[in-house]
């Protein structure tokens, strides 16, 4: 269950579904629960974390908060799938941002609720050395119950069958030896959670004490990728992509129309309660493509931009696979405008 044999619109609809009715399953549940806390309760060790109070009573808070907000996001958000091509542009547009003393709006976010599929995975290095992928992300308008401020509650989730994601590479081992707890989780693992103000300036970062030598684990990116190194001094890292992907996706140079899914996929999202209609963000092209029993697809860009040199994966005659490399390469028609910056990513295949 997962982006990477889908080739046509109607695929992606169809997977997005599927991945969004798994989520919602698995949401809230024992295991996902007992995960959430272990994950969260880290960050209020420290006797000033929780703001005074208890450890275990701030954390159960946000535990029941963060479930209920990304159930909310899973289950009636819109969804958005951004075309490989796109993922080095959204990427390189977050890392250059930093939103601290923005005033964002709420009509910032194209929908209260939501969630964000990238087929292709982009890589978050923390300061620690740590490489994590970032393969979906969730937002969810709230209100906070004291203070009655709005903000987005944010979460970032990566893919458990990611072969270039070191993080899921190890825990994919130690789950194989507990297949019960392997039930308990979806195909997404939450990896961090960001929040954005609505109607409030973006608080600047809190300071980061120095990194420990010792704590050091400098893990390797897999290539080709669009890695995005966090020196812990600015907006959080995945709020910045989101927000990045909210100000693109409105732009003239993309398009993201609904795309509809076939008479199973919305049986099956009936059933599950779950919103079907899928957007694909893509750049703006003259023909959309094709599905494969209307002929080839033709793929015509209105803009030129720089490709990155990227394996692409073949089999032979006889059923066994190979990769050749693709050198860089400038994609688009000739006369085009060329976008300039980082170089776009393709998806292996």
């Amino acid at each position: 269950m997962s982006f990477h044999h889908a080739t046509t619109l109607t695929d992606y609809a169809r997977t997005a579904v599927d991945l969004r009715i798994r989520m919602t399953e698995t949401a809230g549940g024992p295991v996902d629960e007992a995960y959430l806390r272990a994950l969260l309760a880290g960050r209020f060790e420290a006797p000033d974390a929780s703001g005074g109070e208890d450890p275990k009573t701030a954390v159960d808070g946000v535990v029941d908060t963060v479930i209920c907000a990304s159930r909310a996001a899973w289950s009636v958000g819109e969804s958005f799938v951004l075309a490989p091509a796109m993922t080095a542009i959204v990427a390189a547009a977050g890392e250059a941002l930093d939103l601290t003393g923005d005033l964002l709006t709420a009509e910032a976010a194209p929908c209260d609720h939501g969630v964000l599929f990238l087929p292709e995975p982009i890589y978050h290095r923390r300061p620690t050395g740590v490489v994590t992928a970032i393969g979906a992300i969730t937002w969810a308008s709230i209100s906070v119950t004291n203070s009655g401020q709005r903000l987005w509650l944010i979460c970032s989730y990566s893919p458990l069958d990611d072969p270039d994601d070191p993080a899921a590479a190890s825990l994919r081992r130690n789950l194989a030896r507990n297949q019960q707890v392997r039930a308990g989780l979806g195909p997404y693992l939450l990896n961090d959670i960001a929040e954005l103000p609505i109607a409030r300036p973006v608080p600047a970062p809190p300071d980061t004490a120095p990194v420990d030598e010792r704590d050091l684990d400098w893990q390797s990116t897999p290539e080709g990728r669009y890695v995005i190194t966090d020196d812990g001094h600015r907006t959080d890292v995945v709020a910045c992509v989101l927000y990045a992907f909210w100000r693109i996706q409105a732009q003239p140079i993309t398009v993201a129309a609904k795309t509809p899914a076939d008479r199973p996929t919305r049986r099956r999202a009936l059933r599950a309660s779950i919103v079907h209609e899928t957007r694909v963000v893509m750049l703006r092209r003259t023909s959309p493509a094709t599905d494969p029993g209307d002929g080839e697809a033709k793929w015509h860009y209105r803009v030129r931009f720089f490709v990155r040199g990227h394996w692409r994966r073949l089999v032979d005659k006889q059923g066994r696979p190979y990769r050749v490399w693709v050198q860089a390469h400038i994609k688009g028609p000739g006369g085009a405008p060329l976008l300039l910056g980082e170089k776009v990513a393709v998806l292996a295949r």
